[in-house]
């Protein structure tokens, strides 16, 4: 097998990545080019096989990850024109996520590599929401501040520059998308629920009540949303859920949660001085978000970077970039398989 320093070195000015993304309920893989940016992605959800559950079964992730993942890897390659020769690393997910889809990803990725005489790194899921919109033709410059907000994830991130991210504030119980999801499922939305809420939010009347916005009035970056989960819980109790008042119920829903990360969004920009925001992970895909956080940046004289819609959620793209980048620095890992279900963000390169 040939020294994975000496290949390094010998492609350091142009570099074409493997990515394989399989931390949760997404099987993803792309390819991309250092030089000629993203070459192809393809991508397999498993919504229909977690949906009669309510909920994602890990078990059943895992066994759908190995059933799809070699399919996808070749749909990539075929799709970026590429052949084994082309590649110069291989990238994977390792964490954080479910350890068993989390191996399933790793397994591959590691196998490819030593088939194919390949370096290989593992990357950080959050790294690669993070840095999602550097995929866009029009990427954002560092430094700048990250809002995260996924469904097992929420966190406003000072990113100085690639790999070294401090935390700035997340969420002391539910991640956004967490509260979405079981909001929906309180007002009969089934699984995923998150853009089925926000659609019929769009139906509904934003005066007619009224959720809290927490922990807004103390100081700190920290989030909360387990409690607005509670609150509409309570309204949904005392009331008959006609198709109007649902509508209501998630539009107020939706208001708390937008206005809170908008106020927060303000406020870790005006603690690190910044002037640069980005949105990354599946709720960024939030239209009312969206447009809240533009009108706000707009007022404090910054910007906002989203990545497309089809980045916002887990996809291979965001794991070949950062891959990456991280082998170009010279990072790579050696043969063992090994995965982290619980990673923090911080301690990644210059943090540690």
């Amino acid at each position: 097998m040939a020294d994975s320093n000496d290949l390094l070195r010998e492609m350091q000015s142009e570099m074409r990545i493997l990515g394989i993304e399989t931390s949760c309920d997404e099987t993803a893989v792309a390819v991309y080019d250092s030089k000629m940016g993203l070459l192809a992605h393809a991508l397999y959800s498993q919504v229909a096989v977690h949906a009669e559950y309510g909920g994602v079964v890990p078990e059943l992730a895992s066994r759908d990850h190995v059933c799809k993942v070699i399919g996808l890897v070749e749909e990539a390659m075929a799709a970026s024109c590429s052949k084994p020769k082309d590649i110069a690393g291989i990238a994977y997910t390792a964490g954080p996520g479910l350890v068993g889809a989390l191996l399933v990803g790793a397994t591959v990725g590691q196998s490819i590599g030593y088939a194919w005489a390949l370096p290989t790194v593992g990357v950080h899921h959050m790294e690669g929401h993070l840095l999602a919109p550097m995929l866009e033709p029009n990427p954002p410059s560092y430094p700048f501040v990250a809002l995260l907000v996924s469904g097992g994830h929420t966190m406003l991130v000072n990113v100085e520059k690639f790999g070294h991210y401090e935390v700035l504030g997340e969420s002391v119980d539910d991640a956004v998308g967490e509260a979405f999801d079981k909001t929906a499922k309180l007002l009969g939305l089934g699984y995923p629920g998150g853009a089925a809420l926000s659609a019929l939010a769009q139906k509904g009347d934003s005066k007619r009540f009224h959720f809290p916005r927490p922990m807004i009035n103390r100081t700190g970056l920290e989030f909360s949303f387990s409690g607005l989960k509670t609150f509409a819980a309570n309204i949904i109790s005392g009331h008959s859920l006609d198709e109007q008042t649902r509508a209501d119920i998630a539009r107020a829903f939706q208001d708390a949660v937008v206005e809170t990360l908008v106020i927060k969004c303000r406020r870790a920009l005006k603690l690190t001085g910044l002037n640069t925001l980005v949105v990354a992970g599946g709720v960024g895909a939030n239209l009312a978000l969206r447009e809240q956080l533009q009108q706000m940046v707009t007022a404090e004289g910054a910007a906002v970077y989203f990545p497309r819609h089809e980045f916002c959620t887990d996809n291979g793209a965001m794991i070949a970039y950062v891959g990456c980048q991280r082998l170009l620095a010279g990072e790579h890992g050696d043969l063992t398989i090994k995965v982290s279900p619980r990673w923090a963000l911080d301690t990644l390169g210059d943090n540690k």
